[in-house]
């Protein structure tokens, strides 16, 4: 598979904080969409702006289009689109005002292309920005993000504080875009859900670190949860664990290859686990090499 974007060994310090990305790597595919989850603060917007040069990485390596993402290589930024959770627009502007602004910074910026977004999203053309709902708001952003023919699309939190059906209007918007199975999104999101609905592949980071990046289906498919009374968590092989939470009277044991778990705990209940809980479990539970 050609991977449109190669993250790796990336490092990010700050002088005056704790944090920092410790070794981030990851791969997107061309067609692909990867869901960028973990909980706030845990790395995301900051490998973000690596990526896109907002921020000066510490270490490793960030390769767009096979090329490294450095000053010299500025005209890459013109097959990326980018959507992030701010207010990236003056409120007295309007589209039409946008889009002047646009054309004089992407060599690509399609004037009728916008306008068609402008209509399928029932977006005016000419009435200030500030009478925008934020659903209209993320949507404008999407059809500027959009407009200029990038290969790449780079959203933050883009669903965030949107209800349920502007929601599901974006995640429409974000498959439309990748039907030519030549164009890729790195959709960075804590809405765990939009993730399940739309990635094929989902990377965790927590505490500014990897924790996992692979196929969303192995993830829904092959992981599980045993709910187990505690009286019994001592006959869980602790090999076949990832981590676990103990509640009053349960422990939740979260577990790859779920159908071989299955097979050896005939008579425990074992779920499906959803990504959120994956996350959960990780984040908030033990982990395996912490069992007693």
């Amino acid at each position: 598979m050609d991977h449109v974007l190669e993250i790796s060994e990336l490092n990010k310090s700050y002088p005056k904080s704790e944090f920092k990305l410790k070794d981030v790597s990851f791969r997107l595919g061309a067609g692909e969409i990867m869901g960028f989850i973990g909980e706030n603060g845990a790395g995301k917007t900051t490998t973000l702006n690596c990526i896109l040069g907002t921020l000066i990485k510490g270490a490793g390596s960030i390769k767009i289009f096979s090329k490294e993402a450095i000053d010299e290589h500025s005209f890459l930024r013109d097959d990326i689109g980018v959507v992030f959770d701010v207010e990236s627009f003056g409120p007295r502007m309007t589209a039409k005002k946008v889009a002047g602004v646009m054309r004089t910074v992407y060599t690509n910026w399609d004037d009728e292309l916008f306008k068609k977004y402008l209509e399928s999203f029932k977006l005016p053309f000419s009435s200030k920005i500030k009478t925008f709902s934020r659903g209209m708001t993320m949507k404008l952003a999407l059809a500027v993000a959009l407009s200029h023919h990038p290969k790449l699309l780079i959203l933050d939190e883009a669903t965030g504080g949107l209800d349920p059906v502007a929601r599901d209007e974006v995640l429409d918007i974000i498959l439309e875009f990748v039907n030519d199975d030549e164009r890729s999104v790195l959709f960075s999101s804590h809405i765990t859900s939009d993730i399940e609905k739309i990635a094929d592949s989902v990377t965790f980071i927590h505490n500014g670190e990897i924790i996992l990046s692979q196929p969303k289906d192995d993830l829904i498919y092959n992981y599980g949860i045993i709910r187990c009374p505690k009286s019994r968590f001592e006959e869980i092989d602790k090999h076949d664990l990832i981590a676990y939470k103990v509640r009053d009277h349960q422990v939740d044991v979260l577990v790859h290859n779920k159908e071989v778990v299955l097979k050896k705990y005939k008579d425990m209940v074992i779920d499906k686990a959803t990504i959120e809980e994956i996350m959960l479990l990780i984040i908030r539970g033990e982990a395996s090499d912490d069992k007693q």
